[in-house]
């Protein structure tokens, strides 16, 4: 047992070092949201409160969808492209022949892939806070479960990419196609505030603007809401499922 566990953690250090090396997770994962991040926090015009956001300013709130748009990036983007690339190159079947098994070369990635968005969401608080005055979640308890659920709900979508993608092409393709609407619904674009009572309706039921919605109540000093914590608990639990059912190690 000792030699199996040490055999795991050796299988997420090493996982850890390729999706670093493979530079799609840090590069597009942190390095561009961080990016979007500083930009957004020299235009003056966002500085200014929103209506119906709690004194909250509109940069204020593009903190907690920058971190959201890491997660999506790593668990859309990052997580599906290897897995299914590993699937596709033989990785996971000649796995099969070892005691470690593929199912710890899945369970690695997904370690790997949730402390790399827990560095983002690390570093873009200090950045928001140190460089631009944002101030932290007045109700820390409350961001981290939520941060936590909208991981687990991301991750799940990405695992269900790559049981359903033939391919790393595929995959990535797939991602792609979720990443931008759930980004939009999470308020990228159009803050959630601001957009239509129908489309806002939808957001609430997407797994990212439940996350935001969860991150405000947060950020406001209230502990989130009881339905978008369910509604992202749902997503994890029914993707991770789903995954499971129709996963192919070859």
């Amino acid at each position: 047992m000792s030699a199996l566990n040490s055999a795991t953690w050796r299988l997420i250090k090493t996982e850890t070092t390729l999706s670093i090396r493979d530079k799609v997770a840090p590069l597009w994962g942190v390095g561009c949201p961080l990016l979007v991040l500083i930009i957004l926090g020299a235009v003056p015009a966002l500085k200014e409160p929103l209506q119906g956001a709690g004194g909250l300013t509109a940069f204020d709130v593009y903190v907690p969808v920058m971190i959201l748009f890491a997660l999506a990036i790593v668990a859309l983007t990052a997580l599906p492209a290897t897995l299914a690339g590993y699937r596709e190159n033989g990785v996971l079947r000649r796995m099969q022949s070892t005691p470690v098994g593929p199912a710890r070369v899945l369970a690695a990635q997904l370690v790997a892939n949730l402390a790399l968005a827990a560095v983002a969401m690390v570093l873009f608080l200090v950045v928001a806070g140190l460089g631009f005055g944002v101030e932290p979640p007045r109700n820390p308890a409350g961001f981290a479960l939520a941060w936590l659920l909208a991981a687990a709900a991301l991750l799940s979508i990405g695992l269900l990419v790559t049981a359903l993608a033939p391919g790393r092409g595929p995959a990535s393709a797939i991602g792609t196609m979720l990443f931008f609407p759930l980004m939009f619904f999470a308020g990228l674009w159009v803050p959630i505030a601001n957009m239509p009572p129908l489309l806002q309706g939808i957001s609430h039921y997407t797994p990212l603007g439940a996350g935001m919605q969860a991150f405000q109540d947060a950020y406001l000093g209230a502990f989130p809401a009881a339905q978008p914590l369910l509604i992202l608990a749902a997503y994890a639990a029914g993707c991770a499922l789903a995954a499971v059912r129709w996963f192919r190690w070859q």
